[in-house]
């Protein structure tokens, strides 16, 4: 199952600096050596797991058979702080960034799709670096560290969509013995992290994600929600007073084969070499992530026919907690203020919508909440609406 760990902390923040072939090996923090990485097969084999902070080098080499990408994220474990791509068989390459003190991830990806192997813990002690050079190269870091993060979760995407549609098209349990509808929510995280994204790029997010009663009558309903409601089928009550006629083993192929389709068109687009984002593209992300909160989920209407809607919300959540996490040095020398409200204000959120679940555990589901309930989560998603929305006025003005 594709899961993650939760995001607990505002964190640590890292620094990227380089990400190059044949970069010298820099002290890491205060040792002589670079820390190394052999990435294999089915592993990623790191020389350390605590460093001091500063200027870190992992050396990474690739001992299997694929070209492979070495990731170190965030406490979170998805943002991606310090990233290293296209490593080929037999090829080293380092990954050069300044660490700042606070717990990490180390994971390796062969073949550059799905969650990698190896994710290990990984510690940075000592004092806070004051890092150099000014804003323009902390916007770099911050585009090209999102960049990376949306590449990492869509690559997650195409991996967990294609077991999901096996599962679904041959009506049998995926590799780890769950169902079509049990990796249904999960597998959908991916996806919901990054949704803004998808948004960007015209047609995609239509084919993708529109819920039923967002398509025009002239249009094909495709995408996730039109096979949520063929596994979590309706009564005729819920269905305008109709029987629901469950899909035919040909028309399950289709829409599973479309999705798979349309997810890669994404990855490729993500993959575009040219692909980019802004400094203001990334903080609207975080804005528009909360507003998918609070105008389809807290409602209820997103998964109408699975009653998932927390997974969603949940998804969202740690997608805005990410875009926000990018950009949130550069506000905080801007506002304090309006940082700490933040801050204040997501942990609070995380915090209660914790007491309803988790991705790894599961949720409960909508239809279950009582309206007190449902009452308590929007007035969250409403005190972190606000200030959140300041963030790119500040961050650009």
């Amino acid at each position: 199952m594709n899961t993650r760990p939760l995001i607990a902390s505002a964190g640590a923040a890292i620094t990227l600096l380089a990400l190059a072939g044949c970069v010298p090996n820099s002290p890491a923090g205060g040792d002589t050596a670079a820390i190394t990485v052999d990435s294999t097969t089915d592993d990623c084999v790191v020389s350390a797991t605590t460093a001091t902070s500063g200027t870190l080098t992992f050396s990474v080499t690739n001992s299997g058979d694929q070209v492979t990408e070495f990731y170190l994220l965030a406490d979170d474990g998805l943002r991606i702080v310090g990233e290293v791509e296209n490593v080929g068989p037999g090829i080293s390459r380092d990954l050069v960034v300044q660490a700042q003190p606070g717990d990490y991830f180390t994971v390796c990806k062969p073949g550059m799709v799905g969650d990698g192997v190896g994710r290990a813990s990984f510690s940075v002690t000592g004092d806070k670096v004051e890092l150099a050079g000014d804003v323009q190269d902390q916007v770099d870091a911050a585009a090209a560290n999102y960049v990376a993060y949306v590449k990492d979760q869509v690559g997650q995407l195409v991996v967990g969509t294609q077991t999901f549609v096996d599962a679904y098209v041959s009506d049998t349990p995926a590799p780890g013995g769950e169902s079509a509808a049990d990796l249904y929510a999960i597998t959908r995280a991916n996806y919901e992290r990054i949704e803004p994204v998808a948004e960007s790029f015209g047609d995609l997010d239509p084919a993708i994600d529109f819920r039923e009663a967002d398509v025009p009558p002239e249009d094909e309903w495709t995408g996730w929600h039109r096979i949520e409601k063929d596994l979590f089928p309706p009564t005729a009550e819920e269905n305008g007073g109709t029987e629901y006629v469950p899909l035919t083993a040909d028309e399950r192929t289709y829409y599973a084969d479309k999705l798979v389709a349309d997810t890669q068109l994404l990855y490729d687009a993500v993959n575009d070499p040219e692909y980019t984002v802004t400094i203001d593209a990334i903080s609207n992300g975080a804005i528009g992530l909360l507003e998918e909160v609070a105008s389809g989920k807290i409602t209820g209407e997103e998964e109408i026919w699975s009653h998932t809607d927390l997974w969603d919300f949940q998804a969202n959540l740690e997608g805005a907690r990410v875009a926000y996490e990018g950009v949130r040095d550069i506000v905080e020398t801007k506002d304090p203020e309006l940082v700490t409200t933040i801050d204040d204000r997501f942990a609070s959120l995380e915090s209660t919508l914790a007491e309803y679940g988790s991705l790894d555990e599961g949720f409960v589901y909508y239809d279950e909440l009582s309206t007190d309930q449902v009452k308590q989560l929007a007035d969250g998603v409403s005190a972190l609406s606000e200030p959140l929305s300041r963030l790119t006025a500040t961050l650009v003005g």
